[in-house]
């Protein structure tokens, strides 16, 4: 305040000077606040998502079977899922079979499967008794064994119905032939396409069971990038805090060092200047010199030719010679003190002032690293501690499971594939097999489709039956032989639809449809599984397989899911509040002591001043007013009277005035062609550097005015600024953690394990296990049931349609009403 005070004293522009340096100040510092950036680091990058295989299921080409198959099964158990059964059956293994209250829960449960096992049983067993008996009984000519038929009215109506009901019967075998070879089909195709759907799927959670732990160590990985950016900061203090604080010194120092560049340019040019200015002046003196030493020679000689006695009209052209101008000689009024004035302003050296303020400038950054250099070192080493405490996460955090689980995935995808050649040699030996049941089912059909076709081509209703042709002989043996092959096949068939029945029927009701709403997941929730996870993770709430499927399914992360929060304390484990304040702390106790600089001293703000008032005494109007009073002379029209009066004396003084009038005219031209330009290059030269010296005026009023809130501006808030800069870099390098530790929690438990693979890899399961194989399975029986069911009427059709066709051997032929039968003579038979 001081230096304002004297600046005060010496420089008063209008108005208030106080109220206009602060103002000026105020703006300073408003501009140099406007200045503080915080430069933030990199931004932590999304965390990576893995890829995961398609596992899409293919259709099986089973969709119009599977509805009549559940169907039909839901009609066989339409009972609840029996969760307490099976609850009891784990609970009691390996003592179930000596419970007889949970063998006789089971039995009645299983009521409806038992019914139709017995009503299978019944088939396989009646079917080769019904069928060797009927064989016995035809071959004793009776149940149709007798090649005889009676002819009646109604045959025709009989033999027509009998064909289209054994047509309808046939294509009826013949759809669910065509079931049994699609579903046959379809299971060679789903246990061709399981050992890949379950590669996928294995290989999804195995990626699955990897990436969990990367994305938790990518989290913390962020953590030592955050930590390495502010170490990098810290070791670059100087710079990047030093830059802050002289970006807030750039806008008062340029504005006060400018009018000071200024006024150092505008003196070295008055300096010139007025070195050329006593240049010309001299060359100007120099000159007027020489020409008035020739007017004072040429006036002494006229004056003594006029004073010759001789000359007697002399004595007129005397009081011309008194007007002739003796005096051009220029004399320039040039202030001493203007030239002394700036020659102190020279001497002050104002280029190594600016210089002083720019080292000053300069040093910023290295004095900050110098005072800062213990505090950066124990910041550090907090920066360590910080580094520790956030790698807890990957400790409290139970990655070894997942590993294990990991190890255990891997090795049954070894196994699988270790295990797929000889599935398919199996599979292969299933599915011929199964090809083997189709044909013979359909050689029932050919049969009976032969008979029906070759039956009706051959048969002529007027003829003898006894003169039926061949190949109407031939539909009826085709008949008879799909009858017995139906009795020979049928019971060895059902057999097989039994136990495909028993198996495939119990594993859709017991696991495909409990899996399908959920009753499974619930039933894992009743058993001690749930809570043996539940206690292996450490958890207090009891995890549920339904929920976890749920969240999967959602898409969740397994923070969420798997209720991680129980084992760490995430917002402790990333509360680093501790050490961030312990370097607050060091911040703040860490003096940052800028040297005191002063920007221009009293006695040079007293010489400026000095140099401002004395710039104004410079005058042109005396220069201007001489050139004027030089312009004014004519020595040619004294010249001229001389000549006049040459032409009145004797010759010997005509001839000294004609030359002394000529000496006159080369003065004259001397003067035009010297002095006279001379003189207008000097007025120049005085008016160039006399608008030099008006503006000298007004650039050190700038000088004064900005160097003097600048000298404020730095005394006021130098401190004020080195500590709101320090702040400001603290909070910023703090600010990473902050930014970091939401960052890390909302990845942590928002992005990392989203589980929904674990759901997919569920429902692939149970695609591969009810809709491939099961699916396709109880296609089959129930196809195959399905032909068996409609072998009883075929057979019963088939041999009674065969008798309408069959060449007899015995006639009766249909005569009004009146039948006639033929009667064998008895013949005696000789052994």
């Amino acid at each position: 305040m001081g230096l304002c005070e004297r600046m005060r004293g010496v420089w008063r522009p209008q108005g208030s000077a106080g109220a206009l340096r602060a103002c000026i100040g105020a703006m300073l510092l408003g501009l140099s606040l406007s200045q503080s950036t915080c430069t933030k680091g990199v931004a932590p990058l999304n965390l990576t998502e893995p890829e995961y295989q398609d596992t899409t299921a293919r259709d099986t080409g089973l969709g119009f079977m599977a509805p009549l198959v559940q169907s039909f099964l839901h009609t066989v158990q339409p009972n609840p899922f029996p969760e307490q059964i099976i609850l009891k059956t784990i609970n009691s293994y390996p003592q179930v079979l000596s419970d007889q209250e949970l063998i006789k829960e089971a039995l009645v449960y299983e009521v409806g499967f038992l019914v139709c096992a017995a009503i299978g049983i019944l088939y396989i067993v009646l079917m080769p008794i019904v069928g060797f008996f009927l064989a016995c009984c035809r071959c004793c000519g009776n149940c149709g064994g007798m090649m005889y038929q009676k002819q009646t009215s109604s045959i025709d109506c009989r033999r027509r119905t009998l064909y289209w009901s054994t047509l309808v019967t046939t294509l009826i075998i013949l759809a669910g032939n065509i079931c049994m070879f699609r579903s046959n089909a379809a299971l060679k195709m789903s246990v061709d396409e399981t050992p890949v759907q379950l590669n996928k799927t294995l290989d999804n959670i195995q990626t699955f069971l990897t990436a969990v732990p990367q994305q938790i160590h990518d989290v913390v990985n962020e953590s030592y990038k955050t930590i390495q950016e502010v170490t990098r900061n810290l070791d670059a203090i100087g710079p990047q805090l030093g830059t802050e604080i002289q970006k807030r010194f750039t806008v008062p120092l340029d504005q006060a060092l400018l009018p000071v560049r200024s006024l150092n340019q505008e003196t070295g040019n008055i300096t010139v200047q007025l070195k050329e200015l006593n240049s010309s002046l001299a060359r100007l003196q120099s000159s007027t010199g020489r020409v008035q030493g020739n007017i004072t020679d040429v006036k002494d000689r006229i004056n003594r030719t006029l004073s010759n006695p001789l000359c007697l009209a002399c004595v007129s052209l005397k009081p011309d010679l008194q007007t002739l101008p003796l005096d051009i000689s220029a004399t320039i009024p040039i202030p001493s003190e203007l030239q002394s004035a700036v020659d102190e302003v020279v001497r002050i050296n104002l280029p190594a002032r600016i210089e002083e303020v720019e080292s000053f400038f300069d040093s910023i950054p290295q004095t900050v690293a110098n005072e800062t250099e213990a505090m950066v070192q124990n910041s550090k080493q907090l920066l360590g501690n910080v580094e520790k405490q956030i790698s807890e996460i990957t400790t409290k955090i139970p990655l070894s499971g997942l590993t294990k689980i990991s190890e255990d995935v891997s090795r049954v995808h070894g196994q699988i594939n270790s295990v797929t050649a000889e599935v398919k040699k199996v599979e292969y030996i299933r599915w011929g097999v199964c090809v083997a049941l189709c044909c013979v089912v359909l050689l029932v059909v050919v049969c009976n489709l032969l008979g029906l076709v070759l039956g009706p081509l051959g048969l002529s209703p007027s003829a003898d039956p006894t003169k039926r042709s061949c190949t109407a002989d031939s539909g009826g043996t085709f008949l008879v032989m799909g009858a017995g092959f139906s009795f020979l096949f049928s019971w060895l068939f059902m057999i097989v639809v039994v136990l495909l029945f028993l198996v495939g029927g119990n594993v859709y009701i017991l696991v495909c449809r409990p899996w399908n709403d959920g009753q499974l997941l619930k039933l894992i929730d009743s058993s001690n599984l749930s809570t043996q996870i539940t206690q292996t993770l450490g958890l207090e709430t009891k995890l549920s397989f339904s929920e976890i499927y749920r969240d999967c399914q959602k898409n969740k992360p397994v923070w969420t899911t798997l209720h991680l929060s129980e084992l760490i304390n995430l917002d402790e484990t990333l509360n680093v509040s501790k050490y961030t304040e312990e370097i607050k702390e060091q911040f703040e106790n860490t003096d940052i002591p800028l040297s005191t600089i002063t920007l221009l001293s009293p006695e040079v703000i007293n010489q400026l001043s000095s140099f401002s008032s004395k710039a104004n005494g410079l005058d042109s109007s005396a220069i201007t007013q001489q050139i004027n009073n030089i312009s004014r002379i004519n020595l040619n029209t004294t010249a001229d009277k001389l000549d006049l009066a040459a032409t009145k004396v004797d010759v010997a003084t005509g001839e000294e005035l004609r030359n002394e009038a000529s000496d006159l005219r080369k003065i004259q031209a001397s003067i035009e062609s010297t002095i006279i330009p001379q003189l207008e290059n000097l007025n120049s030269s005085v008016k160039s550097l006399q608008s030099m010296t008006e503006k000298i005026n007004g650039t050190v009023g700038e000088v004064l005015r900005n160097v003097g809130a600048a000298q404020d501006f730095l005394n006021t808030n130098t401190t004020q600024i080195v500590k709101a800069e320090s702040k400001t870099f603290l909070d910023c390098q703090l600010g990473y953690f902050t930014d970091y530790a939401d960052w890390a929690k909302l990845s942590i438990t928002q992005e990392v394990g989203r589980c929904q693979p674990i759901a997919g890899a569920l429902d692939s399961a149970e695609i591969i296990v009810c809709e491939y194989v099961v699916q396709s399975l109880n296609a089959f029986w129930c196809s195959l049931g399905w032909c068996m069911i409609f072998f009883i009427p075929s057979i019963i059709f088939s041999i009674k349609l065969a008798k309408y066709y069959r060449r007899m051997k015995r006639s009766d032929v249909y005569d009004e009403h009146i039948v006639m039968n033929h009667i064998p003579r008895a013949q005696m038979k000789i052994h």
